[in-house]
């Protein structure tokens, strides 16, 4: 028995990375799944194209999550094609640095927008749907770095906590309906990454404050992801799993 059966999961930022991986593992483990990218056709059509393999039905989702019209357009697609979503991830998000006095106005909303807003946005088209069905598992997608804190990234680190926040006031309200609401926080994955987004890309490489003396892999993270959305998890809501290997423990 697959642990994902007959379930239909939208993965945000699913083109890459941690993203993709979390989207594969959920064909395998038997859920239909839903490839989100910003723009970029060609990835998320590669990645449904590569969980059809699996023997997953797959589509590819365009839409800037930040954008409600673009979050009520995407769903539109889905449940057109599904009629319904179980399992939404809120992976989408975008890690610039920049020192917070010279933080622009437009650039602390752009990450604000990408991370918490579009959480909200997916999360509230998504819900109905698993009202209806009194069954629903939400995954939001954080970091070590939100809860550590990390310099020239505060306006990262608060969207992302705002998850938290998000993830606990709903677990609470839904909680009776079987819609549970959980954070995954990876620690330092090996993963590519967007260089301009990093002062010292090569710390991104290092191990020495890690207990386990490695980068973790984005399966791991995918495997965790299937946990909390699987059946196993079902008396586990508000809470938050640190995937980082042992660094730090918040």
């Amino acid at each position: 028995m697959t642990k994902l059966a007959n379930k239909v999961a939208l993965i945000t930022g699913s083109g890459r990375n941690i993203g993709r991986a979390i989207a594969l593992e959920f064909a395998r483990e038997g859920a239909s799944v839903i490839i989100n990218s910003k723009s970029n056709r060609e990835e998320a059509e590669s990645v449904a194209n590569e969980a059809q393999e699996f023997g997953a039905k797959a589509i590819a989702a365009l839409g800037d999550v930040s954008d409600k019209s673009q979050v009520d357009s995407m769903f539109r697609q889905i449940l057109d094609t599904f009629g319904r979503v179980d399992i939404l991830v809120s992976n989408a998000a975008i890690r610039p640095q920049k020192s917070f006095l010279d933080l622009s106005v437009d650039e602390w909303h752009k990450a604000v927008g990408v991370i918490l807003h579009g959480a909200f946005h997916c999360t509230q088209a998504a819900l109905p749907s698993m009202l209806n069905n009194q069954f629903g598992r939400v995954v939001y997608i954080t970091g070590d770095g939100a809860y550590a804190g990390v310099a020239k990234r505060a306006h990262v680190s608060a969207a992302k906590m705002g998850l938290t926040g998000l993830a606990r006031g709903l677990a609470t309200e839904f909680a009776e309906q079987n819609i549970t609401f959980n954070i995954i926080s990876p620690g330092r994955i090996d993963t590519a990454r967007n260089q301009s987004f990093y002062a010292d890309p090569a710390s991104m490489q290092k191990v020495d404050d890690i207990p386990m003396m490695r980068l973790g892999n984005p399966d791991e993270i995918a495997k965790a992801c299937v946990f909390l959305s699987s059946d196993d998890a079902g008396y586990i809501t508000g809470q938050t799993l640190h995937v980082n290997g042992g660094r730090g423990y918040y």
